[in-house]
């Protein structure tokens, strides 16, 4: 068993409970400490806490960021969560449950300049960091000891004290030996938290685990796993590969595997991408709402295209157009789960752009997709709309063929312009 204080970083003997150097009671012990070297790291009701660093007032109140009235929850502070406030929740019901709280509306300029000056923190560690958000990332601190003349886990207690100490909001921390454990692990202990899922005991602990702790494990898809009667782990884990694949597809596989606490994924230097998107810019204007939905479909084939090959998805669909007199129009819609299917992609600006349908003439339409995650949580099974997991099926088969033969070899009815046929 390997132990040491997180406060000052001084190691200790297993058996104590507080550290023998500053009496600090956040004594880190497991027996396979030493040997991690994944991380995800996740700043804690992050918009929350940097707008109580700056007004020392709300320091005791219950601070909500988010809309008006008719808006939603950005974040909640930790009292305001006392109350039963969420992210997400509209704003009306987080007042009724919570009607002393302080709203604010989200800064995200500020918001974002904090989250840069963590993320070169991470990389002063590793150039291994794998952003998912403003205000989390996996890290890879495999090989780093030798430079640091720390463990991984020691690197990242003290990284979370600095930025505690320099930026002024706190952090938590989960390490284990993959990304799917590193992320899971980070939820345990919040705020301030540091916990650790070894490779010995994950099956054992996994087992016990409900199923919506895995990772890209909805609440629509929870539901289609309870009616099989799987609700924990440890009953994904007593199904074999192939009955899990027949009824699940590709998501299926990734159940088998990450209930039995495997995952192969390796963490990506990537340098924060923001969005993908697509747009064209017209010869002459257009009005009609037929011709606007046909180069859409295009539009979002393209976005869909690039997300598949960069290994993203993103939870918001942006709409954008520019009239003839040169006036931007953007519109989006946030989903509940993030996608990268050019048919989600396409129904959802479709939706937003038929409002926008009103003679207005146009020179400029585009597409994108915005609030990036992993590609591999994507498009989870939606039991309100059961024809999307065939279509789903369908656009991957096609995705196969267009592989083997070009982009053009394969073409939906929507895609086809009157040239072509």
């Amino acid at each position: 068993m390997t132990a040491f204080c997180r406060d000052c970083l001084a190691r200790c003997e297993p058996a104590m409970s507080r550290c023998p150097q500053c009496n600090s009671p956040r004594v880190l012990k497991h027996p396979e400490l030493d040997d991690l070297s994944i991380a995800h790291m996740d700043c804690d009701a992050f918009y929350a806490a940097i707008e109580k660093r700056d007004n020392p007032e709300l320091a005791d109140k219950p601070l909500i960021i988010g809309g008006g009235r008719r808006g939603v929850v950005s974040t909640a502070c930790y009292i305001a969560r006392t109350y039963g406030v969420g992210s997400a929740m509209p704003m009306f019901k987080a007042l009724r449950a919570c009607p002393n709280a302080v709203v604010m509306k989200p800064d995200m300029e500020k918001y974002a300049a904090v989250g840069k000056q963590i993320r070169n923190m991470m990389r002063d560690l590793t150039p291994m960091v794998e952003p998912l958000s403003l205000d989390e990332a996996f890290l890879d601190l495999t090989g780093t000891e030798r430079l640091h003349h720390k463990t991984p886990a020691m690197a990242m207690a003290n990284l979370a004290l600095v930025i505690e100490r320099e930026i002024g909001i706190t952090v938590s921390v989960g390490l284990s030996y993959n990304k799917f454990l590193a992320k899971m692990s980070s939820d345990f202990d919040k705020p301030r938290g540091f916990s650790v899922i070894g490779q010995k005991e994950a099956v054992a602990f996994l087992a016990e685990q409900p199923v919506s702790r895995i990772w890209g494990v909805g609440k629509s898809f929870g539901k289609s796993l309870a009616r099989h009667g799987i609700t924990k782990i440890g009953q994904l884990q007593k199904k074999d590969e192939k009955w899990l694949v027949e009824r699940f597809g590709a998501m299926g596989l990734r159940l088998y595997h990450l209930s039995r606490g495997e995952d192969r994924r390796t963490v990506k230097n990537r340098q924060g991408a923001k969005s993908i998107s697509s747009e064209t810019t017209f010869n002459t204007d257009i009005a009609d709402g037929a011709t606007l939905s046909s180069m859409l479909w295009r539009l979002s084939e393209k976005v869909s295209r690039r997300a598949k090959s960069s290994g993203y998805a993103g939870k918001t669909v942006v709409l954008k157009l520019k009239t003839a007199d040169f006036k931007i129009r953007t519109r989006s819609k946030t989903l509940s789960d993030p996608t990268q299917l050019a048919d989600v992609i396409y129904r959802i600006a479709d939706e937003l752009l038929q409002k926008e349908i009103d003679g207005t003439q146009y020179r400029l339409l585009g597409v994108g997709i915005s609030s990036l995650t992993a590609g591999d949580v994507a498009d989870q099974p939606n039991l309100l709309d059961p024809a999307a997991e065939r279509r789903a099926k369908a656009e991957r088969a096609m995705d196969s063929l267009k592989e083997k033969f070009g982009t053009e070899a394969i073409k939906l009815g929507r895609a086809i312009r009157p040239s072509d046929r």
